[in-house]
């Protein structure tokens, strides 16, 4: 049985990129052992996917590193992959038994879907387009499959709880009741309103005036929870980030609402159903979201 070594060190979204890279390898070598490196922000989640045999965390401290180098040590594995290019990952992996160690660089201009394929090739291993569909095993139970539209309505729309330098889109109350009723009317569908751990104030603010309409909300789900919803969603409007990426390995509609300062195609260059929206005055941003339904 061989075994591959791969470091994700960083977030969800993160590595839901490296599971394209995963499901290559299970696809090309179906016996293989796959072993992942995570970080405290993405080992539980990690641990309940497919593809991948064991996960080890972690994380900052001295003792940790330690701890995490002696069960590694122990192994002799056909590929080693830093893909977080992280330094600590780095050092780790080169004390580790290989013959194929693969040190993955920040990008310049590729894309993280052509950086997998360069991955693969250096493991004369092929890429499946099917290798995308990364979440066709997880289907939900928390709510089963309708026609409903889901904004995800988290921090990123709140300027003060995200990049400062982005252009702010924070709706007022009545801008915010005009879209979410927009949204019921031009779609024809029920909405789903999902957060992040907090219902933002603004649409706390305005839960009177929409408990009669045909919207639900949930809040303070964990990625778990949301990905579940998101997976049976008919079409999806949020601020670029790990939900993207689900909506993607679906087949989903998304409207993604991005800042023009940062290159995302570098991440996006792979999604399936994609629409995006550069971030703008909230009304001009409302207007367009609607007419890409």
């Amino acid at each position: 049985m061989n075994k591959y070594l791969i470091f994700r060190t960083d977030r969800i979204g993160d590595f839901l990129v490296s599971a394209i890279l995963l499901k290559c390898i299970r696809i090309n070598d179906p016996s293989s052992k796959i072993i992942l490196v995570a970080s405290s922000k993405n080992y539980s989640y990690i641990k309940k996917f497919p593809y991948v045999d064991d996960v080890v965390k972690l994380e900052n401290g001295l003792f940790s590193k330690i701890n995490v180098f002696f069960k590694l040590k122990t192994h002799v594995y056909k590929s080693v992959i830093v893909h977080d290019n992280k330094k600590r990952s780095k050092l780790i992996s080169f004390f580790l038994k290989t013959n194929n160690r693969i040190i993955i660089k920040k990008p310049n201009n590729s894309s993280h879907i052509d950086i997998i394929k360069m991955i693969l090739n250096k493991m004369n291993f092929l890429f499946y387009e099917n290798s995308l569909n990364i979440l066709s095993h997880n289907k939900s139970k928390m709510i089963k499959k309708e026609n409903f539209i889901q904004l995800h309505f988290d921090e990123k729309w709140v300027h003060k709880e995200y990049i400062r330098k982005f252009l702010n889109i924070e709706p007022t109350e009545e801008q915010l009741l005009k879209f979410i009723k927009k949204l019921l009317v031009k779609s024809n569908k029920r909405l789903i309103i999902t957060t992040g751990f907090k219902l933002p104030d603004v649409l706390k603010r305005i839960l009177p005036q929409i408990k009669h309409l045909d919207v639900k909300i949930f809040e303070n789900l964990d990625f778990d929870e949301l990905e579940k919803i998101t997976s049976n969603a008919s079409i999806l409007v949020s601020c670029h980030g790990a939900i993207s990426h689900v909506a993607a390995a679906n087949r989903i509609k998304q409207i993604d609402i991005i800042d023009k300062s940062y290159n995302y195609s570098r991440w996006t260059n792979h999604f399936r159903n994609y629409n995006f929206l550069y971030r703008d005055k909230i009304n001009f941003l409302i207007d367009s979201i609607i007419k890409k339904l």
